[in-house]
């Protein structure tokens, strides 16, 4: 993958990168390129709430339920915002939490990946990892997931297409976002 980065991007560094989107759109997996390829270092939130709470999302939702995993997700995603700039992928539900929202449009920029209902199926559909797909049909529950959180995302400062190809057209993408973008006075 050849990357052209210029000075506004290399300035974009001085800010954490957020990857927002539902599950399956490919955030982890796309953060870690994109954190390489702009020298930053990566982190996943449900990977560091899971290092946190010494056991997996699933088992977390499974013995606490989702408002106790919300509530670890957003104390370890407020505290990776506080520290040095990064790429962080979020889980699904973060970019839902007002005080998660505002922490990430103080210390970040954002970024709604989006991909088609198609797309998202066939993708989880490859793990049967994801508590919110455990119990109905997948479809269903990603077109409702899409209903209830498309307008947050909108807020994103930015919004990537994460399309069916390579995850390097994407990651492309993101940096040639990054590069138009102008972050807005506050």
């Amino acid at each position: 993958m050849k990357l052209v980065l210029n000075r506004k991007t290399s300035q974009m560094q001085n800010r954490s990168i957020v990857l927002i989107g539902l599950m399956g759109v490919g955030k982890t997996t796309i953060g870690r390129r994109l954190a390489a390829a702009l020298g930053l270092v990566f982190h996943d939130a449900d990977h560091e709430i899971e290092k946190s709470a010494g056991r997996s999302v699933q088992d977390i939702f499974a013995d606490f339920g989702e408002p106790a995993f919300r509530a670890g997700e957003r104390k370890v995603i407020l505290r990776l915002l506080q520290e040095k700039p990064c790429v962080l992928a979020t889980g699904g539900g973060a970019f839902m939490d007002q005080e998660i929202r505002e922490a990430i449009a103080k210390h970040a920029t954002s970024i709604w990946l989006r991909a088609e209902l198609d797309e998202l199926v066939r993708r989880t559909a490859k793990r049967d990892t994801r508590p919110l797909l455990q119990n109905g049909n997948r479809r269903k529950i990603l077109h409702t997931l899409m209903q209830e959180r498309h307008p947050v995302y909108a807020a994103a400062d930015l919004v990537v297409d994460s399309s069916e190809g390579p995850h390097t057209n994407t990651v492309e993408a993101i940096i040639q976002a990054l590069q138009k973008f102008e972050r807005p006075a506050s």
